[in-house]
């Protein structure tokens, strides 16, 4: 089982949460404000299982510094996906919120049903040591278009 796959699934899932009231006001993509809401779930998804190992593991700090890493890596596309989603009139704390919520609980989901939690923790940490949680690997496309929205 690898502990990626509620992440991928996360991007598309998002895109059914996004509030009501962001898809009738933007005449843009309300799916698309989903998908850049899955960067925070992206976060949540790294930030929920490396502080559950973490601490499981009796505090080792090498997932403190994988999640530490992985935020340095990423924090410009969490900006990014700010700033473009609130063009499109999402991007609400209340839709951060559920990104997150919805990211950590489906991490936590895979993590419960790993046979072995210390391989599912060490796998884990592994694939944020070597970048494979990335968002610009995980939702390439739809980085690529923010970038392309931003650039405008």
């Amino acid at each position: 089982m690898t502990p990626v796959r509620p992440l991928l699934l996360a991007a598309t899932l998002l895109a059914a949460i996004t509030p009501a009231a962001a898809q009738e006001s933007a005449p843009a993509d309300a799916a698309f404000v989903g998908e850049l809401m899955a960067f925070h779930g992206s976060r949540a998804i790294v930030d929920v299982m490396t502080t559950h190992c973490y601490e499981t593991t009796g505090l080792d700090g090498a997932y403190r510094t994988a999640y530490d890493n992985w935020y340095l890596r990423n924090i410009g596309f969490l900006d990014l996906a700010d700033r473009v989603a609130r063009e499109f009139g999402g991007g609400s704390e209340k839709e951060i919120a559920a990104a997150e919520t919805y990211g950590g609980t489906q991490i936590m989901s895979a993590y419960n049903q790993a046979e072995d939690k210390t391989s599912f923790c060490t796998a884990f940490r592994e694939r944020v040591d070597a970048g494979e949680l990335d968002i610009d690997k995980q939702l390439p496309d739809t980085l690529r278009r923010a970038q392309q929205i931003a650039a405008q």
